[in-house]
């Protein structure tokens, strides 16, 4: 059975600071390098393992939280899962401290155990490669811009919009649309959004419904209205499936101004379940995305990678379920 001592030994620390640092003493000052080393350590001797009942939960760590706030609606969706991270932080008596960047992190790593992280901005792989230096445990929660590097917790968009597919098809469609936008990725391009990818290798296997397909822009009620009059340009689809209901909610407004009847002229299945889409005209079938679910499955996944820092990196899928209103029946 390993012990504090064997862990000195191993990592080359006296007993008392790798006592510290494996019972999260706050008031200890060390560098990240040396609390890393001793955690890796305490893992490789198995510590965790035959000292359960020693082992506390009092983890502090990194919260990141970058979103920009230029979107209401899209901010709602950021916002309500922050509120959901912190609940879960506080029943898993985990304290969270809130920082504004990756810089910051880095500056704070020697009083951390790890991070978790929910971001929109684009981040720098440099940065983020020095964060994965002092600070190796953290989680992104709905992305994942260095896959490999962290761990990450997302709403499974991949099978959602199969689902969605597969729901149209059953319910006889000869044609079938996708709106969505660009979704900007970490390397400073705007790669194709999985949302579309996936709705165009679904109906390449079903050839004999008409397929259409429309990106643009960000995910925006601006943009989700543009792209709504451009659809009313060409022959409007029998189904209609739309990234996201910031997307979906200006998709009405261009539908209404020009008296497209939904469900009658088109249905709809967008993604997401924000509260709006309870309220808009017609009120929005749509994809509810379990943010308590997401929360909680990222801070067990950061406990876990604090614990056993030498496992490999986690991309962990939360599937959605779909709430039917009344713009798809």
């Amino acid at each position: 059975m390993a012990t504090i001592k064997d862990i000195a030994t191993k990592s080359g620390y006296s007993p008392a600071t790798v006592s510290r640092v494996l019972n999260n003493d706050s008031n200890l000052s060390v560098t990240a390098s040396t609390r890393n080393k001793i955690m890796q350590v305490a893992s490789e001797l198995e510590y965790w393992q035959t000292h359960k009942k020693q082992r506390k939960n009092n983890f502090t760590v990194g919260f990141l939280y970058q979103v920009s706030g230029k979107e209401q609606l899209e901010d709602a969706y950021f916002a309500s899962l922050k509120s959901r991270i912190v609940e879960a932080a506080k029943s898993e008596n985990i304290n969270l401290i809130r920082v504004e960047s990756v810089d910051e992190l880095i500056d704070k790593a020697s009083k951390l155990q790890g991070f978790i992280a929910v971001d929109e901005e684009r981040m720098d792989h440099a940065q983020l490669l020095k964060l994965s230096h002092v600070l190796p445990s953290g989680v992104f929660i709905d992305s994942n811009p260095m896959p490999g590097v962290f761990d990450s917790v997302k709403p499974n968009l991949v099978l959602t919009v199969r689902d969605a597919v597969k729901r149209m098809l059953e319910a006889g469609y000869k044609s079938i649309g996708f709106i969505g936008a660009n979704k900007p990725d970490y390397d400073q391009t705007s790669p194709e959004d999985v949302r579309a990818t996936v709705f165009k290798e679904e109906m390449s296997l079903h050839p004999e419904v008409a397929a259409s397909v429309l990106v643009d822009g960000v995910f925006s009620v601006e943009n989700g209205y543009k792209l709504g009059k451009q659809m009313l340009q060409s022959s409007l689809p029998q189904g209609l499936i739309i990234a996201s209901d910031t997307l979906s909610v200006g998709v009405l407004q261009a539908f209404n101004e020009k008296k497209v009847s939904i469900p009658g002229d088109t249905q709809i299945l967008s993604i997401n379940n924000l509260g709006i889409a309870n309220y808009v005209s017609p009120p929005l079938s749509s994809y509810n995305v379990d943010q308590e679910t997401l929360s909680n499955m990222g801070l067990m996944l950061l406990k876990d990678a604090i614990i056993n820092p030498a496992r490999p990196k986690v991309e962990m899928n939360v599937n959605t379920n779909l709430v039917i209103r009344k713009s798809f029946i």
